[in-house]
């Protein structure tokens, strides 16, 4: 028995040793693929397809392998960088005939993003090539991508209207009172609204003054960036009366659309397709109607970025700002202070340019950032600042350690102000019979108690840390810009401002996106801006991320949904209350002081995490919807 055991402990040996091997065997041939290079292989003319089925961002977010394994949808994020070099590549290339953007599942952007992007389109528009967009309908930043296009068509029961900036948000504090939870607020700032949520049942006036200011500024840049891409388009009439120029269509938003310009041509994909295949060649090889196509991914990697020249280092801070580490898409302290450091030490950089894009966080974290930054600076390193869509409360903190800061008209920043929100649960507990008591050394025994709640001294010493934490932010604002503490507080108090404001208040310098930024960062270091090369200094995707986006990157039905112009503003204002939603619940958890800015939320991209509509539908679910 002992022989036939040890025999059978053999074989069930050689059979894991099998699998084992099979698996590394059949995970290496996977990793082999996807780390392939696909611009090694040869592609033909035809029409490159920008399939944008999701947001575009400054840095997009790893990827779960467990969601994409699990069968999830898994909805891409599109790299800023990598759309204007892909359409900047394209204006000399002349195996692309036209360039087709499909706009029906588009995620959207911060505005300022969207504005590189349409000038990428317009660039290649002016070179003669042509560009296509088709939507069953556009939302308001798809149709600022579409207006650059030389035809605009869009499905004859879809249509377009326009919702302009603003809308509502979740207040809570009826909510927190009916189950007795007390958010303790400790705050500096007469415009540091992120808070009131928690403490009030609607708007504070001044929030609606700076946040109206706001959102005037970036509707007018939205208007006249589209009267500039479509001189003809009726925008205005669509903007302040829409009903009346739908009804006069009968109702036919797509025919209004036509009348008014903003759009060339009706059509569904089966027209449009047909209209491609007539300036990029047919392919019928795959189905019966078709063009030839060039994938985006593909042709970004065979366009890579230059490898040759004197190196300057980019580091993105792209994200919510956070305590500890994290992969790309959320703007960790130690992991980008550590991508900084070691940037340093392996490269031979020339100079820094910090692209910043985030609504700020922790503000620990935020400094731990600066820190990592002004060590290149004491490295005798310049220092250029590039803010993107946002770069508001901690980012602007980051920002401080800039010698010169460029931002776009239309990047949401300032928001300088600090804030710490702590809940106690002494009245929930209450309403169930539960009391709490003990015994205390010290007034802050115990404290900050959350099953009794807080005591005055307590709140005094919090407060007391905030307005320190407050003043320390106009210091480094007031260092950086030049300013007296005195100026920096009257444009501070936790105020949003937009770029085209900010650079009149002292808080911006230039406009200009990144490659304005790089250039500025070789002069600074005595270099020709066309010699040099950019070193990303960010952690790229893991295996498992690159291994869940071939399951679910590429899946035609992820990313936004698409829909008629009713179903579009439906799904963004779903995403957006999601997203507060969940920002509400990380701020009660995350029991750290706060230069954040919460508000911001409603400028950025429509799309939504997974997990966030995952609680927005367990919320909707205990209310009976």
């Amino acid at each position: 028995m002992k022989l036939v055991r040890g025999a059978w402990q053999l074989l069930v040996g050689i059979k894991d040793g099998l699998v084992l091997l099979f698996m590394l065997l059949f995970f290496g041939l996977l990793f082999a693929a996807l780390t392939a290079r696909p611009g090694g292989r040869a592609f033909g003319e035809g029409a490159l397809v920008l399939d944008l089925n999701g947001p575009i961002v400054e840095q997009p977010a790893e990827v779960s392998p467990f969601a994409a394994l699990s069968g999830q949808q898994v909805g891409r994020e599109y790299r800023l960088r990598d759309v204007v070099r892909v359409l900047d590549a394209v204006r000399t290339d002349a195996r692309v005939k036209v360039v087709v953007l499909d706009l029906d599942r588009f995620g959207g952007g911060y505005p300022a993003t969207l504005a590189e992007v349409q000038d990428a389109i317009l660039r290649v528009r002016g070179s003669g090539k042509h560009v296509l967009a088709y939507a069953t309908g556009y939302t308001d930043g798809g149709y600022r991508l579409a207006s650059a296009a030389s035809e605009v068509w869009v499905d004859p029961l879809g249509g377009t209207i326009f919702a302009g900036p603003g809308g509502t948000q979740p207040y809570l504090k009826g909510l927190l009172d009916r189950l007795g939870v007390t958010a303790h607020v400790y705050r500096v700032g007469t415009y540091k609204s992120a808070v009131e949520p928690y403490t009030r049942t609607d708007q504070s006036p001044e929030s609606k003054e700076a946040l109206g200011a706001v959102y005037g500024d970036i509707l007018e840049e939205w208007r006249q960036a589209v009267r500039r891409a479509r001189p003809r388009a009726g925008i205005d009439q669509f903007l302040a009366q829409p009903a009346q120029v739908i009804v006069a269509a009968g109702g036919n938003i797509a025919e209004a659309n036509r009348r008014a310009g903003l759009v060339d041509r009706l059509g569904d994909r089966i027209a449009f397709t047909k209209r491609v295949a007539q300036l990029a060649g047919e392919d019928t090889s795959k189905t019966a109607i078709g063009f030839k196509r060039i994938g985006y991914d593909q042709f970004l990697a065979a366009n890579p970025l230059k490898s040759s020249g004197d190196a300057i280092g980019v580091v993105t801070v792209a994200g919510t700002i956070v305590d500890g580490r994290a992969g790309p898409g959320s703007a960790a302290g130690d992991t980008i202070a550590k991508a900084v450091l070691d940037g340093l030490k392996k490269h031979d950089l020339k100079a820094l340019v910090v692209r910043v894009d985030s609504p700020g966080g922790s503000a620990l974290a935020s400094e731990r950032i600066r820190q990592a930054i002004l060590e290149g600076k004491r490295r005798g390193l310049p220092v250029v600042v590039s803010m993107g869509g946002l770069a508001a409360s901690g980012g602007y903190w980051v920002a401080t350690a800039g010698d010169q800061i460029f931002a776009e008209p239309s990047t949401i920043t300032g928001s300088i102000g600090i804030f710490a929100v702590l809940p106690t649960f002494e009245q929930t507990l209450a309403k169930i019979g539960v009391n709490a008591d003990g015994v205390r050394t010290t007034p802050l025994s115990g404290q900050p108690d959350l099953l009794a709640g807080t005591n005055p001294v307590v709140d005094t010493v919090l407060q007391a840390g905030i307005e320190n934490g407050y003043r320390q932010f106009i210091a480094r604002v007031a260092q950086a810009r030049r300013m007296t503490p005195q100026r920096v507080d009257q444009v501070g108090q936790g105020r949003v401002w937009s770029g085209a404001d900010a650079r009149q208040l002292g808080l911006v310098d230039r406009f200009g996106g990144l490659e304005e930024a790089v250039a500025e960062a070789a002069r600074r270091a005595r270099l020709d801006a066309g010699s040099v090369r950019t070193v990303y200094l960010e952690k790229e995707p893991g295996f498992a991320a690159q291994l869940a986006r071939s399951f679910g990157g590429d899946d035609e039905d992820a990313g936004a949904p698409t829909g008629d112009a009713f179903g579009r503003i439906a799904a963004e204002r779903r995403a957006l209350v999601a997203r507060a939603l969940a920002d509400a619940r990380g701020l009660l958890a995350a029991g750290t002081v706060q230069a954040r800015c919460l508000e911001c939320v409603g400028f950025g991209p429509a799309a939504a995490r997974a997990d966030d509509l995952r609680l927005l539908d367990l919320v909707m679910a205990k209310l009976g919807w």
